[in-house]
């Protein structure tokens, strides 16, 4: 068999690729790993099919001499925080994320909040493809799946924690939430409440099939969102994806802002809260070249990973960084916890206009101005990929101030950078190229996609 683990989790069709026979195994390996006797703090987002997938990861974990606690539906921060924060010894959440509504997946969370490192999603494919599975007597399974209801209020808690509500209560900001129909909806009107502000909702409803927009925010599936938020006339607007670890936001013009750039912008938030960490950021290649290019006039070294959360927090840790993030508006605040976290965000940025007494919209415009493209490919069978990486750094040679090789292939030129990478999560190649003029930007993009393509 192959490799079990993705990007993040292990991902696929319910009741196709992620069958309840698979789940079940991987429960089991799951809990053989943690050992007999751990405490496992299970969770879910709101997708069809989580419910079933619970109550299958919930079964495998008891047979193997897990104690087990569900703590219900919450965005993935909130039960990362509550394994931090109560005691667990790891937790196990079943959500896809991002994917479309089709999908699901497992998470495997440790100790300390974060998804298990690598080399420990090989320990559990191990165990799962030879079926090392620890086995307990009959009489040993008294255990009964226990209630966690802390989950929510614990989370929001933390996050207050690390804000000045009282300054941010002052503003009395007005605020559009889309939590994309999903456990979003459970967490972040809280923070914005205890914030003072006042609160519109789009999408708030919870929803397992995702009827009213794609569970990933992304430009277009936001054009609706911006619109209502500039109608409106907020201060700032916020979208969630499925599970509520992404934040990306809409300012007071109405404009959606990528998650690089609004992390900038925190980063530089979390270097004034705390002056005495280290002046190091870790992102992924994915990210724009203006979090260099801002960034460095604060003397804040940015640190290239490859794409994927995992990978990024667990190099916040060793690195002792002072902030972590993805583009796709995933971002880790150290102090709070190392993980992607969408309501923190949100806290964060209200708190920072709060504090430098300026619009959303003034914010996002000191950065430099870059105009994205993201497009894709199929990945198709016979298609050779180190060869098309290879072509593309033969093609853009001449052109090329930086070339970065660790996660696919990233060209940084004077005015533009592009990304041309196979997706951990979908069999795709993903395109993303970014310019200080649009025509430029489309271009790329295009001749990038054919050479992809082999045209």
């Amino acid at each position: 068999m192959g490799k079990l683990f993705g990007t993040d989790g292990v991902r696929g069709v319910t009741n196709k690729e992620l069958t309840t026979e698979l789940v079940l195994r991987l429960a089991k390996a799951i809990g053989t790993f943690f050992g007999k006797g751990s405490k496992i703090l299970v969770g879910r987002d709101v997708r069809a099919g989580g419910d079933m997938l619970v109550k299958i990861v919930e079964g495998g974990l008891l047979s193997v001499g897990i104690e087990v606690f569900d703590g219900g539906m919450a965005a993935t921060p909130a039960l990362q925080y509550a394994v931090k924060t109560l005691g667990y010894d790891g937790g196990i959440i079943v959500t896809a994320s991002h994917n479309p509504a089709p999908y699901n997946g497992i998470k495997v969370i440790d100790k300390d909040g974060i998804e298990i490192r690598r080399e420990k999603e090989d320990t559990i494919e191990q165990i799962l493809f030879e079926e090392k599975f620890n086995t307990v007597e009959w009489s040993a399974l008294t255990n009964e799946v226990k209630k966690e209801d802390r989950v929510i209020s614990n989370y929001v808690s933390g996050i207050l924690s690390h804000i000045d509500v009282e300054k941010v209560s002052k503003k009395h900001y007005t605020v559009l939430i889309d939590p994309a129909n999903s456990v979003g909806a459970l967490s972040t009107p809280l923070v914005a409440r205890s914030l003072g502000c006042k609160i519109y909702t789009l999408n708030g409803n919870l929803d397992p099939l995702f009827s009213a927009r794609q569970p990933e925010p992304t430009f277009d599936s936001l054009k609706e969102t911006a619109e209502v938020a500039k109608s409106l006339k907020v201060n700032l607007g916020v979208a969630h994806d499925g599970d509520a670890d992404r934040a990306i936001f809409i300012d007071s013009e109405g404009r959606i802002q990528w998650g690089d750039r609004s992390a900038t912008l925190l980063s530089y938030w979390a270097y004034l809260k705390n002056p005495n960490s280290n002046k190091k950021v870790i992102t992924a290649v994915s990210s724009s070249s203006l979090v260099e290019e801002y960034l460095s006039q604060f003397n804040i070294e940015v640190e290239w990973t490859k794409v994927g959360s995992v990978d990024i927090a667990h190099k916040v840790v060793d690195e002792k960084a002072l902030a972590g993030f993805e583009e796709n508006g995933g971002f880790m605040y150290p102090p709070h916890q190392y993980v992607r976290d969408g309501a923190m965000s949100f806290a964060l940025m209200l708190e920072l206009m709060a504090n430098e007494n300026v619009s959303s919209a003034e914010l996002f415009d000191r950065l430099p101005k870059y105009y994205l493209v993201k497009t894709k490919v199929d990945l198709k069978p016979g298609m050779n990929l180190e060869e098309i990486y290879k072509r593309i750094i033969e093609i853009y040679s001449s052109s090329a101030i930086r070339t970065i090789t660790i996660d696919g292939v990233k060209v940084i030129g004077k005015d533009f950078w592009f990304l041309v990478r196979k997706s951990g999560t979908e069999p795709i190649i993903r395109i993303m190229a970014e310019a200080k003029d649009q025509s430029i930007a489309n271009n790329l993009a295009n001749e990038l996609k054919r050479i992809v393509e082999g045209k």
